[in-house]
């Protein structure tokens, strides 16, 4: 047997940002030496960062992206770094001819080793996911090679994310070809519950490759997308390990025993049946000896678990705190309305980047209750945050003395009062406005285009109502501060903010169920509707309501062009509303019950 120590660089990269993912890239190799590893691996297009869309189908960003991991493999070497093995992914490009239907430029998703200075082997990835938020064949062609390396006897495999969730394909050779150790970057994105389908896959695939498996996963918040990281190793029996935190970059470090190579491997490269119909060709090489610096023997490291809540309430915190980061903005603002939906906003906003920049607006009507304002000033005192009152009757009389509005559309005109000037002040103080609105409510069309739907990033936009109440308990049940939570000396949210009747308060005596049907049945039947894309006759057979049915069918599909148009926010179900259900706008298929 041979003692490998494997380091695992949970890191959180900037799409676009070649030079400072190449920065971060030597920083973290240099933690990985100080701490012994022989191998140190980045997630997947480390370099880039992920996804990168359409930039890939740009000549000159996949070239930026080659010419950055040449130059990389040099810089560890001058700084020292050389002798510690380095797996890290970036756009490569396949060389092809081009030809109709294939992607421009024929781009990789490709991983690198490199060594001493070096580019000593790259690979791509097989499997290209086309579905959910995923529309690889737009942007890549797929690899066809699986290196593996002989680190100090033992022989290490490369594949890359998706070649680990499909069957056949590189992960397939892996035992044919005798590696002892498989190494996998990735960028899986979050969502509810993935993260023990995500271990019950990678100590499938241990035991399948008949090997040890370092899974590393990246972490951070880009657009829509949140990934939490959740690395892991485990043994060739599936047990793990290591296993890393969720949401925070951290260097994951574990010694592992492999099998020493044998003698007989050839030496050139290799064809073997990948059993999708295809052939993988295996490609060996050999380093010189990595002699690690001395350090201690890495401890055991399996992080806790979170429950539904924490795993939730931090995605939400971290897709707010690094869509703020990373686009430049050095503050938010609301419209604080003294209900849930804009307190848990104004939370998650608070522990994400501090309640001193968070900035919010109380602009009551003539039809705000008095609890309206002395909820939304109970919470700002409770979190410290910047306010601001505003009144906007004066200006809703004003634009009624020149149009003459009734019913509905005088409703609106107050949320787009209050939506113009939120983007106002935005404009002059440059914050970025946080839209409020819910899945439930953004799913029935229930909110004011251009006014309670206006603004840059919508925190809560795949969070069903019920949920909002969830995580709005869960959060004023946490104590002290955290890597997710400020800590407020109490409670965040006043109780009850979170105990009375939900209500838009557009007009006299208002109440959301007037509108919608009782929340609990409704996030049940959008469940169904929205994330399983059930029929009317499969939900009626399923339980529900056929007049519920009916009527909230016709309130989803009517509010597509609504939707559309709405700001981007963290997705956190399995089906968010943008990247992973897309729907004609114009459209006249009507599900009926027949």
């Amino acid at each position: 047997m041979v003692h490998l120590r494997i380091a695992l660089a949970q890191t959180n990269p900037t799409v676009g940002d070649l030079t400072g993912n190449a920065a971060k890239l030597v920083e973290w190799t240099r933690r990985a030496a100080d701490r012994g590893a022989h191998l140190v691996v980045f997630p997947e297009m480390f370099l880039t960062g992920y996804p990168v869309e359409d930039l890939v189908l740009r000549t000159s960003f996949v070239e930026a992206s080659i010419a950055a991991l040449e130059e990389l493999a040099v810089r560890l070497a001058e700084e020292g770094l050389g002798e510690i093995a380095v797996v890290a992914g970036y756009v490569g490009r396949a060389g092809l001819a081009p030809r109709v239907g294939q992607p421009k430029g024929a781009p990789l998703d490709a991983a690198a080793l490199l060594h001493r200075g070096a580019v000593v082997a790259r690979t791509a990835k097989h499997h290209l996911p086309n579905y959910g938020v995923f529309d690889e064949y737009r942007y890549f062609v797929r690899g066809d090679r699986l290196p593996i390396f002989r680190l100090n006897g033992a022989d290490v495999a490369i594949a890359v994310c998706e070649d680990l969730w499909q069957e056949g394909g590189p992960v397939s050779v892996v035992a044919q070809a005798g590696a002892g150790l498989l190494v996998v970057p990735n960028a899986s994105p979050y969502e509810k519950d993935k993260g023990d389908v995500r271990l019950d896959l990678v100590a499938r695939r241990a035991r399948e490759a008949g090997c040890a498996l370092a899974y590393v996963n990246q972490v951070g918040g880009q657009d829509e997308l949140i990934f939490d990281g959740d690395s892991v190793v485990v043994g060739p029996d599936g047990a793990p390990v290591a296993r890393a935190a969720r949401f925070v970059e951290e260097l994951l470090v574990a010694d592992v025993e492999v099998p020493a190579a044998g003698q007989d491997a050839p030496q050139g490269p290799s064809a073997f049946d990948a059993h999708d119909g295809t052939t993988i060709t295996v490609e060996r090489a050999t380093l010189g000896e990595v002699r690690p610096r001395e350090a201690p023997p890495a401890p055991p490291r399996l992080a806790d678990r979170l429950d539904e809540p924490a795993e939730v309430y931090s995605a939400l915190v971290l897709g707010v705190r690094d869509y703020v980061a990373k686009n430049g903005f050095r503050s938010v603002i609301l419209g604080l309305s003294g209900g849930i939906d804009s307190a848990l906003t104004a939370t998650i906003a608070a522990d994400a980047i501090g309640p001193e920049r968070v900035h919010v607006v109380l602009m009551p009507s003539r039809h705000s209750s008095e609890h309206s304002v002395s909820d939304a000033r109970d919470l700002v005192e409770r979190q410290g945050l910047q306010d601001r009152l505003v009144p906007i009757e004066g200006i809703v009389n004003a634009f009624e003395k020149e149009i003459q509005l009734s019913g509905l559309s005088a409703e609106n005109l107050q949320a787009r009062v209050r939506g113009m000037l939120l983007m106002s002040l935005s404009n002059e103080h440059g914050h970025l406005v946080l839209t409020t609105g819910n899945k439930s409510e953004l799913a029935t069309g229930y909110s004011t285009l251009y006014g309670d739907s206006a603004g840059g990033y919508a925190p809560i936009k795949d969070v069903p109502k019920t949920t909002v109440w969830r995580l709005s308990r869960w959060r004023n049940e946490q104590r002290g501060a955290g890597d997710f939570l400020h800590d407020f000396g109490g409670p965040p949210i006043p109780p009850n903010s979170i105990e009375k009747e939900p209500s838009a308060e557009l007009r006299p005596g208002q109440r959301d169920i007037d509108s919608l049907p009782a929340y609990d049945l409704l996030d049940r039947l959008l469940d169904d509707y929205v994330e399983r894309d059930m029929g009317a006759a499969e939900l009626i057979a399923a339980g529900h309501d056929a007049e519920l049915v009916a009527r909230v069918i016709r309130l989803v599909d009517v509010a597509e062009y609504k939707r559309r148009q709405y700001p981007p926010g963290p997705k956190i179900t399995p089906k968010n509303f943008g990247r992973d259900r897309r729907l004609p706008i114009t459209n006249r298929w009507r599900e009926t019950t027949a």
